[in-house]
């Protein structure tokens, strides 16, 4: 039988240069959104020496940042559907910088709050903002590269503050200073190249008709009424988006600020090798993270995400079965890095953008994102006091979460993504492969 030679894949077509560039400044948004988050943890017991704080005050402090970043992304992502989204792309960023700016600079712990609430509520603003603009711009075959690169800069953030937390371990208020203080520096230089950044859709074939329009939506205000937001083109795919997001992000959330906390008073590990493994695995999760992007807009995309779910469900069962010792979180931390990549936020991400409608992307991503942190910061106030009463009973309930997040998963690659525009056009015609 004659073949004839296939297509070329569109998703092996080379990202233009330009388009990096925006993904890159795009994904500063989860940069500095993991970086506030993770120098929080860091810092609190500096905080807490230095401005003699209270219990309560550093609970609030803990406390606050995630529920600002949910509220942030609530509110971020209408603006900018509402009044356009390049201008509260440049807005945001330069109030982080300006929140954070308080928070390195602060001379007593109530300033601190202030400058946490402030550089909270526009790093909540910034996420779904960021990622509809470079969705907006992106042709549909790299749209997933693109989007998933945001969260290899994610991952560059947490990278960043532990090593410098690590570093900086023995000098106090200023180590803790200069940690926050990379993060103004790094937002204000990131709001000079936005407002710089120059976005043009590409033309041709294989660019679909919302990327196309997707400078043009992006400059231009347009009014989003809360029917839009309603219809079951926006609904069914916000609601499995959220169902991912939410239950796998409970697990996820859980060992992003008490992992280290788990370790040393469930698993009886010491301080230093509690420390060790969490930094240990950080740069396994950048390259993976890396690996996912190169898969982002082909088929290996949701052919992984079966095998790595399966493996992050295995990887959380070990940990109940063994009840936390520390020969289980050691597997557990295993597979659980070597899954999450494929398994994890950078598919919610991917998703979101290719099955929410364009005009609502950022009031929907918003909602979603907002919803998903709220939930988190209640699961974290009771965590410590959970683990406490039964580890087996915490790792449970998060194994179950991470089985849901599967399904969920499952759902939107067999339902949603398939009736996604411009999924099938980004896709080779297999019929024509073979004669």
């Amino acid at each position: 039988m004659a073949r004839t030679p296939t297509a070329p894949d569109p998703a092996e077509r080379p990202v233009p240069r330009h388009l990096w560039k925006a993904a890159a400044l795009s994904g500063m948004a989860s940069y500095l959104d993991a970086g506030l988050i993770v120098s929080i943890s860091v810092n609190l017991a500096v905080y807490r020496d230095g401005y003699g704080m209270g219990v309560w005050m550093a609970g609030a402090i803990s406390a606050i940042v995630t529920v600002c970043i949910a509220v942030g992304s609530l509110a971020g992502g209408w603006l900018a559907d509402r009044f356009g989204r390049r201008r509260v792309y440049n807005l945001d960023i330069l109030c982080y910088a300006l929140g954070v700016l308080v928070v390195t600079l602060a001379p007593d712990d109530t300033v601190l709050l202030a400058g946490v609430l402030v550089a909270g509520l526009a790093a909540g603003a910034d996420l779904p903002t960021s990622l509809a603009v470079v969705s907006d711009a992106a042709p549909s075959w790299a749209r997933g590269r693109l989007v998933a690169f945001t969260q290899v800069m994610w991952m560059l953030g947490i990278t960043v503050a532990v090593l410098l937390g690590f570093a900086l371990s023995t000098t106090g208020m200023t180590g803790a200073r200069i940690i926050t203080g990379q993060l103004a520096l790094a937002a204000l230089v990131t709001w000079l190249l936005r407002s710089r950044l120059k976005l043009s859709a590409e033309p041709g074939p294989a660019h679909d008709r919302d990327a196309a329009h997707g400078t043009e939506r992006a400059a231009a205000p347009r009014r989003v009424a809360l029917r839009d937001v309603g219809t079951r083109a926006a609904l069914l795919p916000m609601a499995a988006t959220f169902v991912f997001y939410v239950t796998w992000g409970l697990g996820a959330n859980t060992f992003g600020q008490f992992g280290t906390y788990l370790l040393v008073t469930v698993s009886d590990a010491s301080q230093s090798l509690a420390t060790g493994i969490n930094l240990a695995f950080v740069p396994i999760g950048v390259l993976l993270t890396v690996a996912f992007v190169r898969v982002a807009d082909g088929p290996w995309r949701d052919r992984l995400f079966h095998l790595a779910a399966a493996v992050q469900v295995l990887a959380f069962a070990i940990a109940s079965l063994t009840a936390g010792a520390l020969a289980g979180m050691l597997v557990f931390f295993v597979l659980y890095q070597l899954s999450n990549p494929f398994a994890g936020e950078a598919n919610y991400k991917v998703w979101s953008q290719l099955t929410l409608p364009a005009d609502t992307r950022g009031t929907t991503q918003g909602l979603t994102y907002a919803l998903a942190r709220g939930v988190f910061a209640v699961a974290a106030f009771f965590t410590p006091a959970l683990a406490e009463y039964s580890a087996a009973v915490l790792l449970w309930s998060i194994t179950v979460c991470m089985a849901l997040a599967a399904c969920a998963g499952v759902f939107i690659i067999r339902v949603l993504v398939p009736r996604a525009p411009g999924v099938a056009s980004a896709r080779p015609d297999l019929r024509t492969a073979r004669t």
